[in-house]
């Protein structure tokens, strides 16, 4: 399972999922608070499934400026 999530992209859905799933002990405290594990979940591993379902790829593959702080080897920078 290789990351598809770039940088941003997590960190957005790890604040959005906590947001979400703050729904459970503030304002309504329903069980739908619950779906805010999906993004935060997704955004800690770093990998989305319906991402290859859709051809998405927000992980950034061949920008020198995104690889700087990765072995030179490596073909991926997430």
């Amino acid at each position: 399972m290789q990351k598809n999530t770039g940088t941003v992209d997590r960190a957005l859905r790890v604040v959005v999922g906590l947001a979400v799933l703050s729904l459970t002990v503030v304002g309504p405290q329903t069980m739908w608070g619950l779906l805010g594990l999906v993004p935060l979940l997704t955004g800690l591993v770093g990998y989305c499934p319906l991402y290859p379902l859709v051809g998405a790829n927000t992980c950034c593959t061949d920008s020198k400026a995104c690889c700087a702080t990765t072995a030179p080897t490596k073909k991926s920078c997430c």
